[in-house]
């Protein structure tokens, strides 16, 4: 959830494999070498490559969200939506999971945070802010 990179908020506990948690799969210190793998994932993935992007998760993540809408499958996927009081926060876009239907965002779904997560999601939000206000001071 919330920013990209290094302040994105991992949910672990929400995360399974074939609906199995992770949390009872693996040990901590996978979990978080998993964390800091997403993280940093663009930037490993464009080192390989030598040149370009990184392109393979976002084109898989468009064509996810391209068929939840096309074919209203109202399923949770994780995307960039506008907060207006969700998480406590508003007036901006931030990555929370979301209902994605032929309506696009039909709705974002509310995860109930520990209070570590709900500083963690905070702190990114002001990044997010922050780089906000840059980009305006540049315009």
């Amino acid at each position: 959830m919330g920013g990209h990179g290094d302040t994105m908020v991992p949910l672990p506990r929400y995360s399974n494999v074939g609906g199995a948690p992770i949390c009872e799969l693996l040990t901590d210190a996978e979990i978080e070498e998993l964390v800091q793998r997403t993280r940093c994932g663009g930037a490993e993935i464009v080192g390989l490559l030598k040149t370009g992007s990184a392109y393979y998760a976002p084109s898989a993540a468009i064509w996810q969200m391209a068929d939840a809408i096309l074919n209203d499958k109202r399923k949770i996927l994780p995307c960039s939506a506008y907060l207006e009081g969700e998480y406590g926060l508003s007036g901006l876009y931030m990555g929370t999971p979301v209902i994605l239907g032929k309506n696009g965002v039909e709705r974002i779904v509310e995860l109930k945070l520990t209070s570590c997560e709900k500083d963690m999601l905070k702190q990114s939000a002001d990044k997010v802010r922050a780089s906000i206000n840059l980009l305006e001071q540049l315009v």
